[in-house]
């Protein structure tokens, strides 16, 4: 079938940890010649090229030079929820090939999770993935733009023919496994700010999120790609919302282990947390636009997933583990440093707007 599945953003820490995993998974689905990798820069091409996949510098923002580009029938999209432009012309030149070719075409969304959160303006109370989320996201959509992208990416791959799914990742932790970036945001950026304060700083409320280890994750994309090449039907298009929500995390139980962690490597100089003075303060000290510091880490969702549990996704990362292995991720920072995201600078970005 040739080269038949395209992930962009794959230099990213998502990106390229799906590539990274796929190749290393025992299924004759995820070969080398499988795969391409979609990514920005002339660097990042010639490092991922090691790999032996292909690899394609490219221009997400240009439709023509997507749509020429693009002879493949699976996309995983991982280079941006906040950019719809990028998702539509993905998925016009799926339409393309589809057209063309005679055959299926799936896309494969990466959203994020803070579309359902009641401080964006979601709707309170608990919300299950086999509800009418699509028709709550449209008639939102309006008011956060990651639920304006889903909502466009759905219609615009049913106008074009295109089975299209949404992964919803949560707070996601773990060193990934990609040849660029290895490192998450949210917790990189608390240990960093928190070695740079001396000291672990934690909000007010003590709010519940989801959790998920980054290796649990590409697992349940590659269930959905497995899915797909076995030709079985899963829900798609509106029903097809899929919340990569591995187990519960508390932030005043995360932060505590995580002061305790830092403190027996003598880089806090105490083992106990104290509170923001103010979301300004922490602004600064996290590096992320003000408004978008409650949104990061402090704001939890309400949902029950079903389709991943119907997709035999079971995560072998639980809180417990994470919270006995919460030193791994003050081992990924102090060996990696920052990470190589453009998340942070989108974010700024958004703010401008």
């Amino acid at each position: 079938m040739g080269s038949n599945i395209l992930i962009t953003g794959a230099a990213g820490y998502l990106g390229g940890s799906l590539v990274a995993d796929f190749l290393a998974s025992n299924s004759t689905q995820f070969r080398k010649e499988n795969i391409t990798a979609a990514v920005r820069s002339e660097e990042q091409a010639k490092t991922l090229s090691k790999l032996g996949i292909n690899v394609l510098q490219l221009d997400l923002t240009d439709e023509k030079v997507v749509v020429e580009s693009l002879l493949l029938s699976i996309v995983i999209h991982c280079a941006s929820s906040l950019d719809e432009r990028l998702a539509l012309h993905l998925i016009t030149a799926l339409g393309k090939q589809r057209e063309v070719r005679g055959e299926e075409t799936y896309f494969i969304h990466t959203s994020g999770l803070s579309a359902f959160y009641e401080s964006t303006g979601w709707p309170p109370g608990e919300t299950k993935d086999t509800g009418p989320v699509f028709d709550l996201e449209k008639q939102l959509a309006d008011s956060f733009p990651i639920r304006k992208t889903d909502v466009a990416v759905i219609e615009h791959a049913k106008a074009r023919g295109v089975t299209s799914f949404i992964v919803i990742p949560p707070t996601v932790y773990g060193k990934g496994t990609g040849e660029w970036n290895k490192l998450s945001v949210v917790l990189p950026v608390c240990v960093q700010a928190s070695i740079s304060n001396k000291v672990v700083y934690k909000f007010p409320e003590n709010i519940k999120v989801s959790g998920v280890h980054i290796s649990d994750l590409t697992a349940l994309y590659g269930s959905i790609i497995e899915k797909i090449l076995q030709k079985e039907t899963i829900p798609s298009g509106p029903e097809g919302y899929y919340f990569a929500l591995a187990h519960d995390l508390i932030w005043w139980e995360v932060l505590d282990h995580l002061a305790a962690a830092l403190k027996a490597r003598n880089l806090v100089v105490d083992s106990k947390t104290q509170i923001w003075p103010s979301d300004e303060a922490a602004a600064k000290s996290l590096g992320v636009p003000v408004q978008f510091v409650q949104l990061l880490w402090n704001s939890g969702e309400n949902i029950i997933s079903e389709n991943t549990r119907r997709l035999g996704w079971k995560p072998a990362w639980s809180k417990d583990r994470f919270l006995q292995n919460i030193d791994d991720e003050i081992e990924a920072v102090l060996d990696l440093g920052k990470a190589k995201s453009s998340l942070i600078d989108s974010l700024f970005e958004s703010a401008k707007g």
